[in-house]
């Protein structure tokens, strides 16, 4: 039976609202808005007017609309539907966008975390079909986890299961979640910046040149996408950054594999994109560290949806909310 979900990707930069029709074990993307993310009262007008364009330019009306779906970046309430504070949505305080959404479309919302969001949608649309325990990481700007545990969506005593990027892996190292060495610091966008900087600066004081940063001055520039196009043109210095960051993957992906025994880890973002540059030192690590016959049963795959994983994402937190 076909059921039409709608979708809303809240963002620190932009924002989206998404039709789709799901359709048995498929979800068709039928139309989707997209708008820039700026104070909170007019972004929130701007959703609003965007949801009611949507659904009357479909000719949708609410009883024919199965499920709203929000995914937005953390903290937040899940159970209440409650936007609290993301660290990327100034002046988000204490936002009830389930509740608000229900007044404005008269359909029953549901909202997660965009980790959350993105591991069913890999889960249920992309790499991780036909999976019964799986875990999704970020791998991003930042890195969190969503977690499919026996076939379900775990989100914890109060929704904070996933928040992986907090453990510390090392007592030293990048900062990532506040925290020198956690696996944030070592496994993000930010994390890998940090380090490729650091290594740059030694560099320069010692006279050398480096392939993916001019000058000192130009430090604050260099991206984990600058470094991986310097490893993937043969840079020694930019490839061990590259090694350091696998290396530290394999370490934190042996502990979720011990942990919670998972059949398939999909990796988002920057391990989809730049894979090659990781796969070396974490399999290293892996074969080092984790249990034998829990790493035996564990596939790692990079994720499916590419850039179109936010508009999967916001309506497979609809989908989910029918179950």
């Amino acid at each position: 039976m076909e059921k039409n979900l709608l979708g809303v990707d809240i963002g620190g930069t932009k924002c989206a609202v998404i039709y789709g029709r799901l359709k048995g074990d498929d979800l068709e993307i039928v139309k989707k808005v997209k708008f820039p993310t700026t104070d909170v009262e007019r972004t929130l007008a701007s959703i609003r007017e965007a949801l009611q364009d949507l659904m009357r330019d479909c000719n949708l009306t609410a009883a024919q609309v199965a499920a709203i779906g929000v995914s937005c970046g953390g903290p937040l309430d899940s159970e209440r539907g409650v936007i609290m504070s993301p660290p990327n949505l100034k002046g988000w305080d204490q936002v009830p966008i389930t509740r608000l959404l229900e007044e404005w479309s008269g359909v029953k919302a549901a909202l997660q975390n965009d980790a959350n969001a993105c591991a069913l949608a890999e889960w249920k649309f992309g790499a991780g079909r036909g999976s019964r325990n799986m875990v999704f990481l970020t791998f991003g700007t930042g890195l969190g986890a969503g977690l499919i545990l026996d076939g379900r969506l775990f989100s914890g005593t109060n929704g904070n299961a996933g928040e992986i990027g907090h453990i510390r892996l090392s007592d030293f190292g990048p900062v990532g979640y506040g925290k020198s060495g956690s696996f944030e610091g070592f496994c993000s966008g930010g994390g890998i910046a940090q380090l490729a900087r650091s290594r740059a600066m030694e560099r320069f004081q010692m006279g050398q040149k480096v392939a993916f940063c001019s000058s000192p001055a130009d430090l604050e520039s260099v991206t984990a996408q600058s470094v991986a196009e310097a490893a993937k043109n043969g840079d020694p210095l930019a490839q061990e950054i590259y090694r350091i960051s696998g290396e530290y993957l394999g370490r934190g992906l042996s502990m979720l594999i011990d942990t919670l025994n998972p059949d398939t880890i999909v990796i988002g973002s920057i391990y989809a994109r730049s894979g090659e540059l990781l796969a070396d030192a974490m399999q290293h690590s892996l074969d080092r560290e984790a249990l034998p016959p829990a790493r035996a049963v564990c596939r790692i795959v990079p994720a499916a949806l590419g850039d179109a994983v936010g508009d999967y994402a916001s309506l497979s937190v609809a989908a989910n909310a029918l179950n």
